[in-house]
């Protein structure tokens, strides 16, 4: 008879930071889904924003769960090769687990999630250091959308104005931002001011398991690279 896959034991060490026994509740819950649920994705994301994660996570939570946070924990949850993990071939999910990316199991299908992850897309202000899209420039005169109040903080973003009879002024034409550059924690505060977003929060599926079957999204990456990584 074949040797069960299910309710192996798992040894943690160096769990200093959020300590052992929230890490083996994250296995087990990691492995209930496992059971509980038919397929099994890893994503990957750009741009991460929290509070529209838990959105994008609310609207499937009758259908899916979510997990977030260290690879290696989610890596030992799942079995990292074919003599440890806890559905056969699930050991392919744990080699996708690098860097930026999460789990994902649901029952819903697979052509409802493609979709889902296809079209899910939230723009939101860029912060410091996020590549500029752009070139933003103001140019010298009048700026009606800032307040008289306004004119410190802005001097002090390195903007060139200055109060006139109460408006605040440009002085010279003023680059916010160069397409192609890192923004600057000034450049990042003006663009937030001028209501201009640069960020994108997108979710990338890496790869798809289901009983009998693992499929890999990523371009260039095949099932054969998986297998001998």
């Amino acid at each position: 008879m074949p040797k069960s896959k299910r309710n192996k034991v798992v040894t943690l060490s160096k769990t200093k930071k959020k300590g052992r026994d929230h890490k083996e509740s994250i296995v087990s819950a990691i492995r209930e889904a496992a059971e509980s649920y038919s397929s099994a994705y890893v994503f990957t994301f750009e741009n991460m924003r929290n509070l529209k994660f838990k959105e994008f996570r609310d609207q499937l939570k009758t259908t899916s769960r979510f997990f977030l946070g260290s690879n290696k924990v989610m890596q030992i949850s799942l079995g990292r090769t074919p003599a440890d993990e806890i559905k056969e071939g699930i050991h392919k999910v744990s080699k996708m687990l690098r860097g930026n990316t999460g789990l994902l199991f649901t029952n819903l299908p697979k052509e409802e999630v493609e979709r889902l992850f296809e079209e899910y897309e939230e723009h939101d202000f860029a912060r410091t250091g996020t590549t500029a899209t752009e070139k933003v420039e103001l140019k010298e005169g009048p700026l009606d959308q800032f307040s008289h109040e306004m004119e410190p903080f802005l001097r002090k973003q390195g903007m060139p104005v200055r109060l006139n009879k109460g408006v605040v002024e440009l002085v010279a034409d003023f680059v916010v931002c160069e397409e192609g550059v890192s923004l600057s924690p000034e450049s990042a505060r003006i663009l937030r001011l001028l209501g201009v977003e640069m960020a994108t929060f997108r979710l990338h599926l890496l790869c798809r398991w289901t009983a009998g079957d693992f499929e890999v999204y990523r371009d260039g990456l095949n099932v054969s690279d998986i297998e001998s990584s």
